[in-house]
């Protein structure tokens, strides 16, 4: 895969506030703006242009952001609206065209794009009411959005938001946690282990297992991650933990040491095969 340039310019030289960002050789713009910040871009020009916009709050108990994706003609009015009437946000990201070469049918084309793509790669949780309607556009206006649309994500996932970035299974990474009636495979990543649909954890827990990890697998109950099926919890959707101990855990149903439950194929531990090599 090619390597990308990406620039991040702080306006203020505050590491946590305003920051724009872009990719060299491409039209797409990000502007990242925290709400308490909102008042010091009100002037800027390039959000007067139309784009699209994502309004990102707190990540629930799963650890899924919630977001909401909307496209505007003025941005910076549509944020100061938001801004009135709606609570949950406390960052927003806007994309324009460097070119100022995307218009009205385009971003409605991008905004309902990007609502099914987020829904496709559930990451976060959508707090679109109803899924926007879908410009009508030629072969060659499709071939334009998409391509913004790839260069977008790569920006939205640099900024600390991979809400579009699919989960694809690498066969040679792949790692295996089995027990008394687990079996689960999972990946290795930059966010932590994803364990894959389709694998099952123990249903009972051991005495070790303790209050935090009970707790923890009671929430993945509650939110139909986990469901109980033939004497098993089996995992309805991929799910991703922060740490290979914590997933273990969940699997086995008791305190385990992640790095050395997780092995390859060849039984090869995840600590021999990463930690150690690094």
């Amino acid at each position: 895969m090619r390597g990308r340039t990406i620039t991040i310019f702080i306006p203020d030289s505050n590491p946590r506030g305003v920051k724009i960002c872009d990719i060299k050789d491409s039209i797409v713009k990000a502007i990242f703006i925290p709400r308490n910040k909102l008042d010091t871009v009100y002037k800027r020009n390039d959000l007067q242009d139309p784009g699209i916009y994502f309004l990102f709050g707190k990540e629930d108990e799963i650890e899924k952001v919630s977001v909401y994706i909307g496209e505007a003609e003025n941005l910076i009015t549509r944020l100061k609206q938001h801004n009135a009437n709606k609570d949950f946000w406390n960052k927003a990201i806007c994309f324009v065209s460097e070119k100022r070469n995307i218009n009205k049918a385009h971003i409605k084309y991008l905004e309902n794009y990007c609502c099914e793509q987020a829904k496709i790669v559930n990451k976060c949780n959508l707090e679109n009411s109803i899924t926007p309607t879908q410009s009508s556009l030629t072969e060659q206006d499709v071939d334009f959005v998409l391509s913004f649309y790839d260069d977008m994500k790569v920006l939205i996932s640099t900024l600390g938001f991979p809400i579009f970035q699919e989960n694809k299974k690498n066969k040679e990474n792949i790692f295996i946690c089995k027990g008394k009636n687990a079996y689960a495979e999972g990946e290795y990543t930059e966010d932590g282990v994803i364990v894959f649909k389709g694998s099952k954890a123990n249903l009972e827990e051991t005495k070790t297992a303790g209050s935090w990890l009970s707790n923890r697998r009671k929430i993945l109950v509650d939110k139909s991650i986990l469901e109980e099926k033939e004497g098993t919890y089996l995992f309805n959707e991929d799910y991703t933990f922060a740490s290979p101990s914590t997933a273990a855990g969940v699997i086995l149903g008791r305190r385990a040491n992640g790095w050395i439950e997780w092995k390859d194929k060849n039984g090869k531990t995840m600590d021999a095969k990463i930690r150690q090599k690094a």
